[in-house]
Order: structure tokens, then C-alpha cells, then sequence
């Protein structure tokens, strides 16, 4: 029979925080997960309606289903996003935004697809990604984040902290306040097979500042498997340390969502 091995030393802190009151209580705070992956983006493995059967279980107001822009391989393309009217948006109780993750492609901030296209979106989150991003010095990457942040059809930049371009945070965050866009803290970027060894870094960081500056953030699951959805296991060991706001944090008020980013 096998043991159960105990958590390691370098996981500790998360398993002890996991295991609290606070986390328990914070859990059921949560309204809305709104980045997740459907098979349609070509290496998630669950279907729609297995992602909305499993954000009804756990009682959301609002689930965003956002696939991957064009750019990355094996993704659905451009007709897959203007079919998005044939499907429902109310489940029940659970409110469905259909959307993009579109992809950041250089530091002038272009994004993948075309206007045509997003204006057909409920929602529409902007990141950048190893397979199609084109980076150059930290002033020149934080220039192209910045305008991504200022182009008026992004709401969310999703995993900012994950160290794929190195970042100058605070003009990032300040975009971020001007503009009413959420910054994203990705739970998924912790995970240790993920390997982003300055993503805990500059997440602490970003939540510092967005603390510092009065700008809410939201938490993100990346569920690429229906089960993942509303997991933020590994953000909350970091909202912990920074002590950082419950006022600040999207997930746990769908109103103040909504509000914030201006949708109907």
C-alpha cells in the first residue's frame, strides 16, 4: 500500500495556507473564473459543455471561455470566433462570456487577428506568448505591453508576471489604472512543470504596486481541464504575503467586474 507522502519543504507555505480557515472562507468568495481553454484551442481537453456543466457545479455567476488567437498552433481560426452568436449565454444561474486570449506579437503591442473579428467578443483578454512573440529590451517590451494595455479593445492582460518578456511593472500597472484594464495573476504560471523561475517575483511585485496604486486585479485559472476552473491555489499564498486587498480583487463581486470594465 502506498503512503501518502508528506508536502515538501519548498511547497509547505502553500500546503499550510491551503489547509486554513482563510482559505476556506476565501474559496467561497469566488463569482467568476474568466480565463479558460475549451479542445477547441487545440491542446485543452475538455469540451464547452463540459466547462459550463463544471462552472455551474461550483456556483459561478460568470465563466469566460477565452481560446487561444490565431497565432498559436493547432488553435481554432478566425470563423470559429465569428460563429460565437449560436450559443447561449445564459446557463442557469451562470452567466457565459465568450471571448479570445489574443496574442501580444511585438513591442509595438499588435495583436493577433482583427478588429472585425474582436468586435464580435464578449470579453477579450490580450498576452504574450513564447510561440509568437517578438521582444526586445525590457524598455522596448514594456512599450509594446503598455500600448496592448491602451488599444480600447482589451479588458484583461492575462499572466503579465510570467516572465516571458522581462517587464518594467510600474508603467504597466499605471497603463493598467488609466485605462480600466485587469491584470491578470495566473495561477497556473506557478506551476512548478510550467517552468517560469521569476514568475513569484514579479507577481509580488505586481500586486504591490497594484496595492500601492489602488488597482484591482483579477485571478486567473487558464483551466485548460474542466476541473482546473476557479482554481487559484497558487494566487493565494501571494494575495497572503502582500496582504493585498479583498476590495481589489474582481473574482469575489461580478458587479464590480462588470462595472469596472465597463460590460452590460
Amino acid at each position: 500500500m502506498k503512503m501518502k507522502m508528506p508536502p515538501s519543504e519548498r511547497d509547505l507555505p502553500n500546503y499550510r495556507y491551503l489547509c486554513s480557515p482563510k482559505m476556506t472562507e476565501t474559496m467561497k468568495k469566488i463569482e467568476l473564473d474568466i480565463h479558460t481553454h475549451t479542445i477547441a484551442s487545440g491542446h485543452a481537453y475538455s469540451t464547452l459543455s463540459e466547462m459550463i456543466a463544471e462552472g455551474q457545479r461550483k456556483g459561478l455567476s460568470i465563466l469566460g471561455i477565452t481560446e487561444h488567437g490565431e497565432s498559436i498552433p493547432g488553435t481554432c481560426n478566425r470563423i470559429y470566433f465569428r460563429n460565437l452568436h449560436v450559443i447561449p449565454r445564459q446557463w442557469g444561474e451562470m452567466r457565459l462570456l465568450l471571448g479570445a486570449e489574443l496574442n501580444i506579437l511585438d513591442t509595438k503591442g499588435t495583436l493577433d487577428m482583427d478588429e472585425d473579428t474582436w468586435k464580435r467578443l464578449d470579453i477579450r483578454i490580450a498576452g504574450i506568448h513564447r510561440l509568437c512573440w517578438t521582444g526586445g529590451t525590457v524598455e522596448e517590451n514594456t512599450a509594446g505591453m503598455v500600448a496592448a494595455i491602451r488599444n480600447p479593445w482589451t479588458h484583461i492582460i492575462s499572466h503579465p508576471g510570467d516572465g516571458t518578456a522581462e517587464l518594467l511593472f510600474e508603467p504597466v500597472v499605471l497603463a493598467a489604472k488609466e485605462t480600466h484594464t485587469l491584470l491578470e495573476i495566473n495561477s497556473s504560471t506557478f506551476r512548478p512543470s510550467r517552468h517560469f523561475p521569476h514568475a513569484r517575483e514579479n507577481n509580488l511585485e505586481i500586486l504591490r504596486l497594484c496595492k500601492q496604486y489602488d488597482v484591482p486585479i483579477i485571478l486567473g485559472s487558464d483551466a485548460h481541464f474542466a476541473l482546473d476552473i476557479a482554481n487559484y491555489e497558487y494566487c493565494y499564498p501571494l494575495l497572503a504575503e502582500t496582504e493585498f486587498p479583498d476590495e481589489l480583487i474582481v473574482n469575489y463581486d461580478q458587479k464590480r467586474f462588470l462595472g469596472y470594465l465597463g460590460l452590460q
